[in-house]
């Protein structure tokens, strides 16, 4: 699972959504093990919860920029 946010913006759209699915499966069983005393370290989930984020950012950057140009395009 990529992190770095150059990694991700070389991801598509379909591959970016894929991995938030993945992600937030994985936070929930992740969160599941810390309430259950079953995960010692929380780092994980704090790492996941990190990537969520980057995802979203990658995806609602795209949406601006497609915004931008569509909003170009009816200007000229």
């Amino acid at each position: 699972m990529p992190s770095r946010a150059t990694e991700i913006r070389q991801m598509n759209d379909s591959e970016i959504l894929q991995a938030i699915e993945d992600a937030k499966e994985e936070q929930f069983n992740l969160r599941f093990q810390w309430e259950s005393g079953q995960l010692e370290d929380y780092t994980p989930l704090r790492q996941l919860k990190k990537n969520v984020a980057r995802y979203l950012t990658v995806l609602r950057e795209r949406e601006l920029a497609a915004a931008l140009v569509q909003e170009e395009s009816y200007v000229e």
